[in-house]
């Protein structure tokens, strides 16, 4: 196996890692509810510390990044990944719980953008579309996995065994990276990386820039709900909701995983294609995250249509908030590129991290009628006050505007540096 082909497979088994630990509480939380007592709060916060830990990493993981390199960078955070996961598996109380969901989302927060890296170090300029979209494919699968994979495991092991097995997992795929794949050769620089301290300042310039709000607030809101849901809330709502069996409840959210992984993968060539037609990649991520608001309307409305139908279309039109990325690229300089993506990702990482929480929040309003069983209105509310504020953001994000949106200031030009 040449040196490029293991880059390829030991970090598309790293994001694969990361996917996995972003959804593995939408399997645990009957088990956590049941064994620790938590509440639906408790679930949302507990599964959303996963996302604060991966948003509030982002930046100085950028910079380190630029300095080390995506090889020692991804090892050393995968092993504070598995650390976290033998804390959550060993924990005898919510804290040390909330603890290791942080130190699992430190320790996952680079791996799709270092193996994006990598690549790109590794192989040919023509190869790089159809690897990434393979490593993201790859990764995507994870979400598939915390479907009936992960329900048949938890037949014949408990959540503390599976979660000190992932805990060996991650440190073995660490250790392929570490060992296995490859520094890139060093390449002479024209000007020096960009500190951590001109990230932040041009993370504060992007973030006071009514442009780039109007251009990824329903993104962001948007991928904020999708992520969430897949998550962790997307079990709970079929089952006290829909009252869907468990075996179908753990079959949709593989199925959806499995659009998800579909919609990130074809959602850009169906947008070029559109292009050619006329139609702008603002206006065809607007009207994809539109259908993915509808979807979740006609979810809560209980239509007749099939679940497997209507849960398929959430997982292809909710991923499609990725194509912020190549709208970027036509509204930015090349020097704020990586700032822009940074910036977004972190936004939507904070996004999931509030709407976890706000849906277990309002949730635990009602009283559950079982322990971990909530009433259907429970839920409903929930989901019908986050629709609604998808509803106003989208129609800021197509409200005209008087110049073209999203041109950066002098001020925030002058921090470039790439991504």
């Amino acid at each position: 196996m040449n040196a490029a082909t293991r880059v390829f497979l030991f970090f598309s088994a790293g994001y694969f890692v990361s996917y996995i630990f972003r959804g593995l509480n939408i399997g645990f939380a009957p088990f956590l509810t049941r064994e620790m007592g938590l509440t639906a709060a408790d679930l949302g916060s507990l599964t959303s510390l996963y996302f604060l830990g991966f948003a509030v990493t982002q930046i100085p993981a950028g910079a380190a990044l630029d300095t080390w390199g995506p090889r020692r960078v991804t090892a050393a955070l995968m092993m504070v990944a598995a650390l976290g996961s033998l804390v959550f598996g060993l924990a005898d109380g919510l804290i040390p719980m909330m603890a290791g969901r942080v130190l699992i989302g430190v320790g996952v927060a680079v791996c799709m953008g270092a193996g994006l890296q990598a690549l790109a170090q590794h192989f040919p300029a023509h190869r790089i579309p159809l690897l990434n979209g393979a490593l993201i494919a790859i990764g995507g699968l994870g979400g598939a996995f915390v479907g009936t994979p992960l329900a048949l495991l938890l037949d014949v092991a408990s959540w503390r065994t599976i979660s000190t097995g992932l805990a060996i997992f991650t440190m073995a795929v660490a250790g392929m990276i570490w060992f296995g794949a490859t520094d890139a050769k060093a390449v002479p620089r024209k000007k020096e990386r960009p500190s951590v301290w001109a990230q932040f300042r041009g993370t504060w310039e992007l973030l006071c820039s009514v442009p780039f709000w109007k251009l990824s607030l329903f993104p962001s809101v948007s991928g904020g709900m999708f992520y969430a849901v897949q998550s962790l809330w997307m079990k709970p709502y079929l089952l006290d909701v829909s009252q869907a069996g468990l075996a179908q409840t753990d079959a949709l959210v593989s199925l959806m995983g499995l659009a998800a992984v579909c919609g990130s993968l074809m959602s850009g060539g169906l947008a070029r294609r559109f292009e050619r037609l006329g139609v702008s990649l603002v206006v065809f991520n607007g009207a994809c995250l539109g259908m993915f608001v509808a979807i979740q309307a006609l979810i809560m409305l209980d239509a007749s249509i099939p679940k497997s139908i209507l849960w398929t279309c959430f997982g292809l039109f909710g991923a499609c908030c990725v194509l912020i990325f190549a709208i970027f690229v036509t509204r930015y300089p090349p020097a704020m590129w990586g700032r822009a993506n940074t910036t977004f990702n972190m936004l939507v990482f904070f996004m999931i991290f509030a709407v976890q929480n706000v849906i277990g929040w309002i949730v635990e309003r009602w009283d559950p009628i079982v322990p971990g069983v909530y009433p259907a209105e429970a839920h409903l509310t929930a989901w019908s006050c986050l629709l609604a504020l998808q509803l106003a953001c989208a129609i800021w994000y197509f409200w005209p505007s008087p110049g073209r949106t999203a041109a950066p200031s002098g001020a925030l030009q002058r921090v470039g540096g790439g991504g």
